[in-house]
């Protein structure tokens, strides 16, 4: 029996005759012709059986014409069997036939086939009706064809002053949509209407069109169920995840294997502060741009050459320091496993990203930045509220902001990311308006710093720098004179067949070292000495945690992007006072001395009370296993760069929102600063909390940065929302006679010859860096941990 679908499915069932093996096999031949007929003439064709189910003959037409052909040639070929069936039967009724046919099979296997003939005919005139119903199916199925053509051919580009932008972006598919294959993997094929469902649906130019399944078109926004965040005490995940391959990622696993324990201890101490409190666990994607082959991945070959490692040494810890806290991780150093995790359609990058974002975090370099820039299209800008920069020297508001920063000549090979500039993490917590994400300094066990004490010898010194091109600063004969005359000068610069000949024969050089052989010398030596290069790396803070004493060069005057090539074109106007301003700055004497080299008699008294000094290894807590984690952890809990820009206004008991305010803040007793006034209840939800803000006014010529650093406070650009109000300005007894409000890294400020106020139009402009002699700058500041200046007392 054949019968059709309403869907066009053609619907054989079994004949319900006996045949013999001659007559199966020539309708065999007959099935398969006609199922190679139906496809030769543009039908897709399948078929299946399913135990006794009838067996399905599927063929999706190209076109009424060719259907209506393929069911006439059906219809002939049935008729040529019929005849030939026919010629058959006649022959089978010959004696000598029929005796050959009994003698391999027993009579009682076969029933009487006289109803054969009619049998076929059936299926024939079978085939007639099925001509008629597919007709049908086909007509109807052209009739809307043509309306969902006409529909396409025939859509206008809407005018919505809810999209402005619509006609534009129209006009420029038109002329571009070939540029990138992204386009047609979305469905655009040139129409217009294809143009419109691509910039409504998969963009979001346009409106969505009346005629199109809104709920198929718009995927499912439910987020998933959020899992609570468990602390991990083995790493052995971890360490997959970081995968092999590269010198840097095997350096990477080496290290993680090496703080494993303290990581352990570490994990359980913050346990015990938190006291059980909840923590989501999230979604993080972990992708270090710089070891990518598209980036060049310059690391990988110098790790064994002496090249930097401090990059390598943060990274190791940032992804030690997410998985013992309980989130889920995915790592990538590879463009592909990039593209493959965001993921992002086949093309040049144009398009939107195929899926809503999987991650809730992503953790990357500047390499990476641009990587996922230059292949997430527009969910770029949507998502990029989610990316964490792993920054070493910082990015400054003034070189963020790309409008700003051209207009006003900052110029820069790696900023313009218009980032929260928050979102920018630091190696040490110079530039309060980033993020400071720091690194792990090994602390010792009790018998290892007994072992430190009674073996530590007074005339060795190790110099800092395992390239051979640091020992080319100008003038280091002089100082390496005085320092020969008192101490042993061991050196550890790589080189492969011989001595380099910029290290002078009296520096006993070790070439590179392994890890733990670098840090048994560093165990014994008196003295790690500094030439002024490299800037602000690992290796000093590990050399005062093996009980060394650090000496280093003061720099004057300081070194910059105007006077230093090393700074040239990086987002920052800092001024380096020394060789690491974090340990001159933070740890200082006894551990650290910062001298003029050029000054011979400064750098030899220094030599000889640092040789009579007893030092223990010292380690800060920010640089401790558990001060990174406490860190992280605030972090992740608190910063949520994807909410609205700015937090919201006191509210008063009656309900309504404050238009000023003046009574915000309390000014102190002895009337040099403001702070906070308000009780909890009105308190806004920020962080850090307002609690810990003060409210102090620069000098004229000096950064926020400063100021909050001479009363022992840090600047905190998040409170700059909280200042920018000309009430603030009266509430410290500043008179102002306009105030004005303008784009400047510098505002809120007072221009105070004019006693012209200024207050600040663009919130990525808030900055704790900048000064200038014209204006004295409104600064908020706040309190610390101990040893933690990235929190607040009360941010944990």
């Amino acid at each position: 029996m054949i019968t059709v679908n309403s869907d066009g499915k053609i619907m054989i069932r079994r004949c319900l005759v006996t045949l013999r093996p001659f007559r199966i096999f020539v309708l065999g031949i007959g099935f398969f012709t006609l199922c190679f007929l139906m496809t030769s003439l543009g039908g897709q064709f399948s078929a299946k059986r399913l135990g006794d189910s009838p067996f399905t003959i599927r063929t999706e037409v190209m076109g009424a014409l060719e259907s209506r052909g393929v069911l006439r040639k059906m219809s002939d070929m049935l008729e040529m069997m019929v005849k030939r069936m026919d010629v058959l039967a006649r022959l089978e009724n010959s004696t000598d036939f029929r005796k050959g046919e009994e003698a391999r099979f027993p009579p009682d296997r076969f029933q009487p086939a006289a109803g054969l003939m009619e049998r076929i005919q059936a299926i024939a005139q079978n085939v007639s009706d099925i001509a008629v119903k597919v007709d049908q199916i086909l007509r109807n199925s052209l009739m809307n064809g043509k309306v969902i053509e006409g529909r396409r051919d025939q859509c206008e580009v809407p005018r919505d002053p809810k999209y402005p932008d619509c006609s534009g972006k129209v006009e420029w598919m038109r002329a571009r949509w070939t540029s990138d294959p992204c386009y047609a993997f979305f469905g655009v094929d040139g129409t217009e209407c294809s143009f419109l469902i691509y910039l409504s649906e998969v963009e979001w130019f346009c409106p969505p069109l009346p005629w199109r399944n809104q709920t198929a078109a718009m995927p499912s926004s439910k987020p998933p169920p959020r899992v609570q965040a468990a602390f991990r005490s083995n790493l052995s995940y971890l360490l997959e995840l970081i995968g092999s391959g590269k010198e840097s990622l095997i350096f990477m696993k080496k290290r993680v294997r090496h703080l494993a324990s303290q990581w352990l201890l570490a994990t359980q101490s913050l346990a015990q502060k938190l006291k059980g409190r909840r923590r989501d666990q999230k979604q993080i994607l972990i992708h270090i741009g710089f070891l990518t082959e598209e980036s060049g991945d310059v690391f990988s070959p110098r790790v064994l050459k002496g090249g930097p490692l401090g990059e390598m040494v943060q990274w190791a810890d940032i992804l030690a320091a997410l998985f013992v806290l309980g989130h889920s991780l995915k790592v990538t150093v590879s463009l592909k496993e990039l593209q493959s995790n965001l993921g992002v359609p086949p093309g040049r990058g144009n398009c939107p990203l195929t899926v809503p974002l999987p991650f809730d975090l992503i953790y990357t370099d500047y390499h990476g930045l641009q990587q996922m820039k230059q292949h997430m299209g527009l969910s770029f800008k949507k998502y990029r509220c989610r990316v964490r920069v792993i920054d070493t020297f910082g990015t400054e508001p003034a070189y963020n902001l790309e409008e700003y920063a051209t207009l006003h000549g900052y110029r820069t090979n790696w900023g313009y990311w218009n980032l929260n500039p928050k979102q920018f993490m630091t190696m040490f917590p110079h530039t309060p308006d980033n993020s400071f994400m720091g690194f792990v300094s090994e602390e010792l066990n009790e018998t290892e710093r007994q072992f430190i004490k009674s073996n530590k010898a007074s005339n060795m010194a190790v110099v800092y720098g395992k390239e051979a091109s640091i020992w080319k600063v100008q003038g280091k004969e002089k100082f390496l004179a005085i320092l020969n005359k008192y101490m042993e000068i061991h050196g550890t610069v790589y080189y492969e067949t011989q001595r380099p000949p910029e290290v002078p024969a009296f520096v006993k050089n070790h070439g590179l070292l392994p890890q733990h052989e670098f840090q048994q010398l560093l165990r014994k030596a008196k003295l790690f000495i500094g030439f002024g290069f490299p800037y602000e790396g690992p290796a000093p803070l590990e050399a005062i945690a093996n009980g060394c004493v650090f000496l280093q060069s003061r720099f004057n005057p300081p070194h910059s992007s105007l006077n230093h090539e090393f700074f040239r074109g990086k987002p920052t106007s800092r001024e380096v006072s020394s060789q690491h301003p974090y340990v001159e700055d933070f740890i200082g004497k006894p551990h650290v001395w910062t001298v003029d080299y050029n000054n011979s008699e400064e750098f030899e008294a220094a030599i000889k009370t640092i040789m009579r000094s007893k030092v223990d290894p010292y380690v800060p807590y920010e640089y401790t296993c558990e001060g990174m984690l406490e860190r992280i952890h605030a972090y992740i809990q608190h910063q949520d760069f994807c909410a609205g820009a700015s937090p919201p206004l006191p509210v008063k008991p009656n309900g309504h929102a404050m238009p000023s305010s003046p009574s915000l803040f309390t000014l102190s007793p002895n009337a040099t600063h403001l702070v906070w006034s308000y009780n909890a209840s009105s308190t806004p939800h920020v962080w850090p909390p307002v609690s810990s803000m003060q409210v102090w006014v620069s000098e004229a010529g000096q950064a926020c940065t400063e100021t909050c650093q001479e009363h022992r406070l840090v600047c905190e650009p998040t409170f700059f929302e909280f200042l920018n109000k000309k009430d603030v300005f009266l509430q410290l007894r500043i008179a102002c006679d306009s105030a004005e409000s303008e784009m400047s890294h510098l505002y809120p400020a007072l221009a105070e010859n004019v006693q012209e106020c200024y207050l600040q139009k663009e919130p990525l402009l808030y900055s704790c860096a900048g000064y200038s002699t014209k204006y004295r700058r409104l600064c908020p500041c706040r309190d610390y941990r101990k040893g933690q200046v990235a929190l607040c007392r009360d941010c944990l």
